[in-house]
């Protein structure tokens, strides 16, 4: 029987996470890296975001990971325009209402939000703001992932989200590959870190 292969990217902005697409669009195989067919990624993080992209041959790990029993943290690293106050923290922290399909409302589940540093692994971009504007920097660790949630949810609280950055999926971490890199891992590894 074949083995599966896993794969760690770290996504840089500008990408969207597929390897195929009708739109004029950046795509994962111009990553230089040579995948095996049937790679496909595992869950999705949108053009304008960063950070970590699981990626395998295994169909079975997308069900598994974020349709199991058990909800599996992501945590993600947000730059957010003007300063957040810690009361603005303890809003997204318990929950807020963001916009969902067919014009609904959706009430996020209680995550955990703290105002962090922005980390010396991350480097900056030509899309980051002027020196002089205000920002504050912040981690948010959700078990669930609607579409553009956490965007939708700093929204919420008028901050405009500037920098999007997924920095872990449960025990998978990011910051040891460069923007644009992939690390293979075996699946063992894959299989412990996600907590599977």
């Amino acid at each position: 029987m074949e083995q599966h292969r896993y794969f760690l990217v770290n996504k840089p902005v500008n990408m969207v996470s597929q390897f195929v697409s009708s739109h004029d669009v950046r795509l994962l195989g111009s990553l230089p890296f040579d995948f095996p067919e049937g790679t496909h990624a595992i869950g999705r993080l949108d053009k304008d975001s960063e950070g970590l992209l699981l990626l395998t041959t295994n169909k079975k790990i997308t069900r598994l990971l974020f349709h199991g029993e058990k909800p599996h943290a992501r945590t993600y690293l947000v730059m957010a325009k003007n300063k957040v106050s810690e009361e603005t923290v303890s809003k997204l922290a318990k929950g807020i209402s963001i916009s969902a399909p067919n014009s609904g409302r959706f009430i996020t589940t209680p995550c955990e939000v703290k105002l962090t540093e922005k980390p010396d692994y991350i480097k900056d971009l030509d899309t980051e703001i002027h020196q002089n504007v205000v920002n504050s920097w912040l981690t948010l660790s959700l078990t669930e992932g609607r579409f553009h949630q956490v965007r939708k949810m700093m929204a919420a609280v008028k901050h405009k989200c500037i920098r999007l950055i997924r920095i872990s999926i449960e025990d998978i971490h990011v910051q040891d590959i460069p923007p644009g890199g992939v690390k293979e891992v075996s699946e063992a590894y894959f299989f412990e870190k996600l907590k599977l």
